[in-house]
């Protein structure tokens, strides 16, 4: 980890992506049509399904618009078939970025994609270029105000679902598990009634980049911000230990 609190940041993006309802609706929205599309329309039968829909109420989208977007997805046989891209290249100083996007027009999303490195400072490179440089892992993120349980409590009932360990900081816990076990590590604090801030299949990086240079982080910041206006752009991984912002 990098050292400063995953929850604080977590909240940070979500205040962030609070102030854009609308990206945030969009975004969702197309993840919610995929998953149906994969799965089907009920989210106890559909895993995917149901963590989009965590997702959601966890970034305040209200619950008719969550199942108006079901209803929608479900009915929509012919509708549109978003396609999942995946960009990987270097910021400022070589920091590692991967950048996951879910579109309907690969040619405007590419565009986007290269125009938002380029401004800052960085560049798009080739299909594996910097993705070594993290663990595909699952990631689960508890408010420790939500749970009674202590590390070590939580611990042994994770474990015994699939999870590969855990760490705590003073307002979290993190649980980190294989792709696999995801599913089964989720499912077992959901029988334990223990809710989750955040839960998604992530990349994690082997090790974290300090930018000392201040053109350096105004660049990657520039990145950041430019690949976050892009509708089609859906999670953004990198390896730069950045600081928090007061």
């Amino acid at each position: 980890m990098s050292g400063h609190s995953k929850f604080a940041n977590i909240k940070h993006k979500k205040e962030k992506n609070d102030a854009a309802k609308g990206k945030i609706f969009t975004i969702i929205g197309r993840e919610i049509a995929v998953a149906v599309k994969e799965g089907g329309p009920d989210p106890s039968n559909n895993f995917k399904l149901a963590q989009v829909i965590q997702k959601a109420k966890a970034n305040n989208v209200p619950n008719d618009t969550i199942e108006r977007g079901i209803k929608k997805a479900a009915g929509d046989t012919d509708g549109v078939n978003y396609q999942v891209n995946t960009y990987e290249g270097y910021g400022p100083s070589g920091v590692a970025i991967i950048v996951e996007t879910l579109t309907d027009n690969a040619n405007r999303t590419a565009s986007d994609v290269r125009a938002a490195f380029t401004k800052g400072g960085g560049n798009v490179g080739t299909p594996g270029c910097v993705s070594y440089m993290f663990d595909r892992k699952g990631q689960i993120i508890i408010d420790r105000e939500e749970c009674d349980l202590s590390a070590d409590e939580l611990f042994m009932i994770v474990a015994e679902a699939g999870a590969d360990d855990i760490s705590e900081e003073e307002d979290s816990i993190e649980i980190l598990t294989s792709p696999e076990a995801f599913e089964e590590v989720s499912r077992a604090l959901e029988a334990e009634n223990i809710p989750s801030v955040s839960a998604e299949i992530t990349m994690i990086p082997q090790n974290y980049v300090d930018l000392a240079d201040e053109t350096a982080v105004k660049g990657m910041r520039r990145i950041l911000d430019n690949l976050d206006d892009s509708d089609d752009v859906q999670n953004v991984y990198h390896n730069w230990n950045e600081p928090e912002e007061d």
